[in-house]
């Protein structure tokens, strides 16, 4: 049924642009027959949005991988480094809010860690759309920060260091079972907006995956319970993700093949000072402008490293 489902959203899509493409042409022939301006702006701002449809189904063809078609669960940690590292995992999570709904996805915010002074401690978000895992794993890396920091008296220049983790959101039956010995669950005092609901009950939710030390949580709904149902689902999430890895690297390992970025690594630069520039350390694409970047328009970013040679990937 999921993939039924999935088969006719895309085929609505391809129906969509077919329709389209009718349009245009009708358009184009009416302007033939009669020199109208405001057809032909008509026509100009028709053409401008079927050309954008057809490249986002052109990147989709890029796809391949199992659940690539799934809403991703996006979680965000900052690194060593305090107030500084968690004003850059909020930076960064503004970034990604602004991404998607430049690309017409929705997002939920399943759970917020806020920082002590500034910034976040840790976000997940649920983000909803087509594909939605498969533009966002082009992001699972960590992502590097230079700048004069806003929180140094002496106006010195920093360098930070964020984390982002993407699974994608599964099904009930995908066979990923947790022991319930290998979990701890924790009940805590939700924080932030909820009105009176919030820090009157332990209705928040912390699991620690023993195995792994995955560690997800939830604060957002009213209940204990709905709460430990989505950090379950969020755990079950990552698992999976943890278990595509290893797979591949397995694989890798049969066929002497070797990723030369992994988890854990640096993908991309953000510099502010001295220089501006946004550079894919797996790509080499740069952009100058860094606040359109940071404003959410990294689609060059993430195509870029969507249509990358596979060569890229290999060990010399």
């Amino acid at each position: 049924m999921a993939e039924k489902t999935q088969l006719e959203k895309a085929l609505k899509r391809w129906e969509e642009v077919d329709r389209d493409l009718e349009e245009t042409e009708l358009l184009i022939e009416l302007i033939k027959e009669e020199k109208d301006p405001a057809l032909e702006k008509e026509l100009a701002q028709a053409f401008e949005a079927l050309q954008h449809k057809i490249d986002r189904l052109t990147i989709e063809t890029l796809f391949t991988g199992e659940k690539d078609f799934n809403n991703a669960i996006v979680t965000i940690h900052p690194g060593a480094g305090g107030t500084e590292s968690q004003d850059w995992a909020q930076m960064l999570t503004r970034m990604y809010v602004r991404w998607i709904e430049r690309k017409g996805f929705e997002v939920d915010t399943l759970d917020l860690q806020a920082g002590d002074e500034a910034g976040i401690k840790s976000v997940t978000l649920l983000v909803k759309g087509p594909y939605a895992y498969g533009y966002f794993r082009a992001e699972a890396g960590v992502h590097r920060l230079v700048r004069i920091s806003p929180f140094d008296a002496n106006k010195r220049r920093h360098t930070s260091f964020a984390s982002v983790f993407v699974s994608p959101e599964i099904e009930e039956d995908i066979g990923i079972e947790i022991d319930e010995k290998d979990i701890r669950v924790d009940t805590y005092r939700a924080s932030g907006a909820g009105g009176q609901h919030v820090n009157k009950t332990s209705s928040a939710i912390r699991i620690t995956h023993l195995p792994t030390g995955f560690v997800t949580q939830c604060q957002n709904e009213r209940s204990q319970r709905q709460n430990k149902l989505i950090a379950m689902r969020v755990l079950k999430s990552h698992l999976y993700e943890l278990q595509q890895e290893e797979k591949q690297e397995a694989m890798d390992k049969m066929t002497g093949e070797k990723k030369e970025i992994g988890w854990g690594s640096q993908i991309r630069s953000y510099v502010f000072q001295p220089y501006q520039m946004v550079k894919d350390h797996r790509t080499g694409i740069e952009v100058g402008n860094v606040t359109s970047v940071m404003d959410g328009d990294i689609d060059v970013l993430i195509e870029g490293y969507l249509k990358r040679p596979k060569t890229l990937e290999k060990k010399p």
